[in-house]
């Protein structure tokens, strides 16, 4: 069947794509307000969630990669109308997955220390990173099961099921946060940054449990490995690598902006914490279109419909603009009172206040990143991506890291350095894209 691209086919994937896509800045948000205002050692909690929240995502995203690869195989197999050839390939691909996992995490645990030594933690801060990392680990195969089931609803164009899952995580995350971190006086003792870590974990598993019932119920799609291999798990592995090393270049950057905010001083991690929360709250938001690229562009592909497949790409990218212009009218709004949920410190506040700006007039460049990853992640471009990363990072954001920081531009070197990182990455994307399948609409 000929696949439609308009507005409501869009927007039927998009909002529920969007909705499960901010659940996870969403429950990070959560932590970052709850844990800024706890009551004792606030600013040191708040700066030990930043440091570890940012290097669990990178092991997310780094080894979360298969997603987007199950994703798109799944639709280019929906497109060519050959679906019943591919039903073996998740299991598999969710197995080698989840053990990669299980020993990135081993390896973990005994180098704890020296991994936030390394991202100038210190004191107080370390000694509750490493309390908040050990527990928090514990649900990184739980979100990688996740992440990896999402992707064959995507690929299968459902996105509904991806928000119901999402939206009870974050809900349940939410509520567990107030429980646990400040306690019911009389009834539970309040664990402060420790509740905030077993909050996430005890989301983590009910979404993990919540994911593989309704993989069972609703898809024909079986999670017991059968043998031989599937023929495109060799495809699907080297697609997972170009993005694994794209992944690593893209943490390269969100580490080193970390480990830069860190060395500044206590003030400035915590202004980081809450600019790149925001940041990654803004991407997830816009990138519900990039999913919808994503799911959509693999399909067209598949099904060799490229004057779709331009027209899709025209209309997600008008219908982001629209939204990274909206989420930019609100945070000049309501510039003061966005700083005032996740903290009160008045030298956190006055810190971040002078970079949040930046953030800000940087959305409409981060959405054409955004949409134009997702369509070429469903394109199965994956070394492209990965080069565009490689290129952004190396040459793009690290340099202009080093030579704001040889300056002396503190906070504001860094995030000028991540709007270089985005606009290479952008234009590369729609470049790519011109040059590539212009030429195919013409022929068509």
């Amino acid at each position: 069947m000929k696949t439609v691209v308009s507005f409501k086919t869009i927007n039927k994937l998009a909002i529920p794509a969007t909705i499960a896509g901010i659940a996870e800045p969403i429950l990070s948000i959560t932590d970052t307000a709850i844990v800024g205002n706890i009551p004792v050692d606030g600013l040191e909690s708040l700066a030990a969630a930043g440091i570890v929240g940012s290097f669990l995502s990178m092991l997310i995203w780094i080894l979360g990669q298969t997603r987007s690869a199950i994703s798109a195989i799944i639709s280019q197999y929906l497109g060519a109308g050959e679906l019943e050839n591919v039903k073996t390939l998740p299991a598999q691909a969710i197995f080698l997955n989840i053990s990669l996992s299980i020993i990135v995490l081993l390896s973990t645990i005994f180098i704890i220390e020296e991994i936030f030594v390394f991202l100038n933690a210190s004191g107080k801060i370390l000694e509750y990173c490493i309390s908040y990392y050990s527990i928090r680990v514990w649900g990184f195969p739980l979100t990688l099961f996740v992440f990896a089931v999402m992707g064959i609803f995507r690929g299968l164009q459902n996105t509904y099921y991806p928000m119901l899952i999402a939206i009870v995580g974050a809900i349940l995350n939410i509520g567990l946060d107030f429980l646990l971190v400040y306690g019911i006086e009389g009834i539970i003792s309040p664990m402060y940054l420790k509740g905030a870590a077993y909050a996430s974990l005890i989301a983590q598993a009910i979404m993990a449990i919540m994911a593989f019932f309704l993989l069972i119920s609703k898809t024909d799609i079986s999670l017991k490995v059968q043998f031989p291999l599937h023929k495109e798990l060799n495809r699907l592995i080297i697609m997972s690598l170009n993005l694994f090393i794209r992944a690593i270049a893209l943490n390269v950057a969100l580490i080193l902006a970390v480990r830069e905010a860190t060395a500044l001083g206590d003030k400035y991690i915590g202004a980081h914490t809450i600019a790149i929360n925001l940041w990654l709250f803004s991407a997830f938001f816009i990138d519900g279109y990039g999913a919808a690229g994503n799911i959509m562009g693999g399909r067209l592909l598949g099904a060799k419909d490229f004057k779709g497949l331009w027209q899709l790409a025209k209309k997600i990218m008008i219908y982001g603009g629209i939204v990274s212009i909206l989420l930019m009218l609100i945070g000049f709004l309501f510039y003061k009172p966005i700083g005032h949920i996740f903290s009160n410190e008045t030298a956190v506040l006055k810190t971040f206040y002078s970079i949040f700006f930046i953030v800000i007039l940087g959305l409409p460049m981060n959405t054409v990143a955004f949409v134009f990853d997702g369509v070429f992640k469903g394109l199965g471009e994956m070394k492209y991506l990965r080069n565009v990363l490689l290129t952004a990072t190396f040459l793009g954001f690290v340099p202009t890291l080093f030579l704001t920081k040889y300056a002396h531009w503190g906070l504001h070197g860094i995030w000028i350095a991540l709007t270089v990182w985005m606009a290479i990455r952008g234009g590369a994307l729609v470049w790519k894209f011109r040059r590539k399948f212009r030429p195919l609409l013409q022929n068509t």
